[in-house]
């Protein structure tokens, strides 16, 4: 018997450290559930580097829902965002303009009425898991489920992230200045470490300031339904 055994085993993937995320404690009591204008207005008058940054985003602030009955709110005309203490802000940057994002740190502002003061920011790598989710996608007003799927497989496929499995969620409604702009969650799964870290770091779209398109990781199909 001839026996050799692979002592090579498959090489580790290391998450390149070229994009993070920043994630900042806030002093902040409540906040409107639309506040993707008035935040990514305010955070780009602090950061005026902000907007040029091509791999630069927002995400917006989400609180989850508890395990007492609470359900998040869903009506943006009469209901606002709650926050807790261990509610984050957080931005996706590229690394060299992460001491610059520190900046942001014990800067106030207002939300549409709303104060908010922004503390100390930890710096996060990516996390190379096969399942990303991405709450808000832009999408066209009135598009269907079906029909915005295929533009997101067509979409990724450009991207060199050729995907076999996506699932599409609610469709939410902002109002940008003048201008109302629709968004799908969706759900990317089965994807290799290298798409994964790829798809993070570029998103999906033009709108990643106001905190669309960007993508986070989940542990399983489970878990994208209960964020939905």
């Amino acid at each position: 018997m001839f026996w050799k055994e692979d002592t090579g085993g498959k090489k580790e993937f290391v998450v390149p450290d070229d994009v993070v995320d920043i994630s900042y404690k806030l002093e902040c009591k409540t906040l409107p559930i639309d506040h993707a204008h008035s935040l990514s207005t305010a955070i780009q008058e602090a950061l005026p580097w902000f907007v040029e940054e091509a791999q630069a985003g927002l995400h917006l602030i989400h609180v989850a829902e508890s395990g007492n009955g609470w359900h998040r709110p869903e009506d943006p005309e009469n209901e606002i965002l709650c926050l807790s203490r261990r509610t984050r802000l957080t931005l996706r940057v590229p690394k060299h303009r992460i001491n610059d994002a520190h900046a942001l740190s014990d800067v106030s502002m207002e939300i549409a009425g709303h104060g908010l003061t922004v503390k100390e920011g930890a710096v996060k790598s990516l996390v190379a898991l096969p399942t990303l989710f991405s709450r808000y996608v832009e999408t066209e007003e009135g598009t269907d489920e079906d029909s915005f799927l295929v533009d997101m497989a067509r979409t990724l496929e450009q991207k060199g992230i050729p995907v076999s499995k996506l699932m599409a969620g609610r469709v939410h409604r902002f109002r940008l200045g003048e201008q109302n702009r629709f968004t799908r969650s969706l759900m990317v799964a089965d994807l290799t470490p290298d798409q994964s870290v790829k798809l993070q770091q570029q998103g999906i779209g033009e709108s990643q300031k106001y905190g669309f398109g960007l993508f986070i990781p989940q542990k399983g199909i489970k878990a994208v339904n209960a964020e939905d």
